[in-house]
């Protein structure tokens, strides 16, 4: 007898909890078919969640924005090893448009070593790797807010991580403080938005695996642990796993720009260059040049 089919509705992510059980949905790879043909339109089951947080800054929205431009490199974030501006210009609304890419380093938790075929890891050797992230951003000084998006552009296939969020200038309690570098506070919004992909494709090769006639020795304990993981048990697994990292990261990310925030506060620009000169040594000195100069 052949299974029924139902068409399942994709709704929006669900704000992260992590007192509840994550979230999954079944997209048919045909999104404009209302009734799915076949199995074969479900072999792909994305999990998609999101985490959201919102703080303020004690700083004026001029002042979170430019720290923002120069946050790296800080203490907390010697995984960023260099950053670059690809593009950077003013729109007709006159808002300014930046892109930039940050090359950072990146440990794969055990865990999901453990998930990941060999040619998937390619060159990652003891769990450590370089990745990119691409990051765009817009500035509209007068209307206050600042909205940016940062993506990873590796390992897409197991985890796409997309991080959005929304700076906002506060009402000043005088009018003549709107535009003032150094009154007022600034809101921020930040949702992270995880899509994984990764637990039909670790099946596949489970199955392939299985059926190849002539399987090496050493591949057989491979075999075996995939073939005890489900689908949803693997993407619960990548799910756990970057939300935990994802929580502990934004608490660093916030601490640097407040680094950064003190140093323009105390002595400007000099004292900012100053700080990332000092950081910029360190991190050379910890990761034996790593760092672009």
């Amino acid at each position: 007898m052949q299974p029924q089919h139902h068409t399942i509705p994709f709704p929006s992510p669900t704000r992260y909890n992590s007192n509840k059980a994550p979230t999954y949905y079944l997209i048919p790879l045909n999104s404009s078919a209302s009734t799915p043909k076949s199995t074969d339109e479900f072999k792909i089951a994305i999990m998609v969640k999101s985490y959201t947080k919102s703080y303020d800054y004690s700083y004026a929205f001029p002042t979170v924005c430019l720290a923002y431009f120069l946050r790296y490199p800080n203490p907390y974030s010697t995984h960023v090893l260099s950053s670059d501006v690809i593009s950077r210009t003013i729109d007709e609304a006159g808002r300014l448009q930046t892109t930039r890419i940050h090359r950072k380093s990146s440990r794969l938790p055990s865990a999901v070593l453990k998930l990941l075929p060999q040619s998937v890891l390619g060159s990652v050797s003891g769990g450590k790797s370089e990745s990119y992230i691409l990051e765009t951003s817009t500035v509209d000084v007068k209307e206050g807010w600042m909205k940016t998006e940062s993506k990873n552009l590796d390992w897409t296939g197991i985890l796409s991580v997309i991080e959005k969020q929304e700076y906002t200038r506060q009402v000043p309690n005088r009018e003549a403080d709107i535009f003032s570098a150094t009154a007022g506070t600034t809101g921020v919004k930040t949702t992270v938005l995880f899509r994984s992909r990764l637990g039909d494709r670790l099946r596949a090769r489970a199955t392939r695996l299985g059926e190849a006639a002539a399987v090496e020795v050493d591949e057989e304990p491979k075999r075996s642990f995939l073939a005890s993981w489900s689908k949803s048990g693997i993407q619960r697994s990548i799910e756990a796993i970057a939300s935990r990292k994802t929580e502990n990261q934004m608490g660093h990310a916030k601490e640097g720009m407040n680094v950064v925030l003190e140093r323009l506060r105390h002595g400007g620009l000099v004292a900012v260059l100053d700080g990332m000169r000092k950081d910029r040594e360190s991190m050379y000195n910890a990761t034996e040049g790593a760092y672009k100069q």
